[in-house]
């Protein structure tokens, strides 16, 4: 039931600053750009009171069958009101049919489980300033070029590959607010990775490579190009790359359950996810 004096209405594009605001009072580094970039692909509902709102989700759809559900989020001073769950149930209503996935907090996980959600992996989050660093190593068939919007159906093979999802509206919006890069292998594409501008600094991802080498290869150029600004990435656990990013000072500052509610995307390969777009949208 809706708590009195609220109302729910569908999230539009108009809201970006009164989520930056609300994302603000709780911690979060958005930037009203960034919730510009999050509406725009995304939708969902809003909860407000009188002109201020007060809790925002949304969710991203990816084909007809799939989509994630991100950025639930209730003011510091209406939460225990029931406007988060009112909103999680909002959202599985509307994406009924669809294979939903997210990622939870720990203090999370257990009121999505309820909702028929199930842990499948863990998201890491590093970050920090980056050090001195040098060029990375290729070998003598890799090369690496920019990526230009020609290059786009190849972007939306090589994550298609990776994530078993169609995402290519989500590429093509990437390129047009930050830069990509290509590594190839004796002429043939063997990964790609983006950088953009979001919250304190910068942020990584997505990465989609064909093994660790070359995602290592692609990470490393794109942190080159920020030397000594802050930079984020998030990566799968399973990826393994903890370690060498802390190492190159990008430590482990928060990590989060990823979750599934029904049959989970099937990646084909040969390219693989090292880096999200960002935990909403994975």
């Amino acid at each position: 039931m809706m708590p009195p004096q609220l109302t729910l209405r569908p999230a539009a594009p108009s809201d970006a600053e009164a989520c930056q605001k609300l994302s603000a009072a709780i911690g979060w580094p958005h930037r009203r750009e960034d919730w510009e970039f999050a509406l725009a692909l995304g939708q969902g509902f809003v909860v407000s009171s009188e002109e201020d709102v007060v809790g925002i989700g949304l969710w991203w759809g990816f084909g007809a069958t799939h989509a994630t559900l991100g950025t639930i989020i209730v003011a510091p001073d209406r939460q225990g009101q029931g406007i988060g769950k009112l909103l999680t149930e909002q959202l599985i209503a509307a994406t009924e049919g669809r294979t939903l996935g997210l990622v939870a907090t720990a203090q999370g996980e257990p009121l999505y489980g309820k909702y028929g959600f199930i842990a499948i992996d863990e998201v890491r989050q590093h970050q920090g300033d980056w050090p001195e660093l040098g060029a990375p190593v290729l070998a003598a068939n890799e090369s690496m070029r920019p990526a230009a919007a020609a290059d786009l159906p190849l972007l939306a093979q090589l994550d298609g590959e990776a994530t078993g999802l169609p995402r290519a509206s989500v590429l093509e919006a990437l390129l047009a607010r930050g830069h990509a890069i290509l590594i190839e292998r004796d002429g043939a594409p063997a990964g790609f990775g983006f950088l953009r501008r979001h919250g304190h600094g910068w942020l990584i991802g997505p990465v989609a490579a064909h093994d660790d080498a070359a995602a290592c290869n692609l990470i490393a150029a794109l942190l080159a190009a920020r030397r000594g600004d802050f930079v984020r990435i998030d990566v799968p656990a399973r990826t393994g790359l903890g370690a060498w990013l802390s190492e190159r000072g990008l430590p482990l500052v928060a990590s989060g359950v990823v979750m599934a509610r029904g049959a989970a995307p099937v990646a084909r390969g040969p390219a693989h996810r090292f880096a999200l777009v960002n935990q909403a949208m994975g």
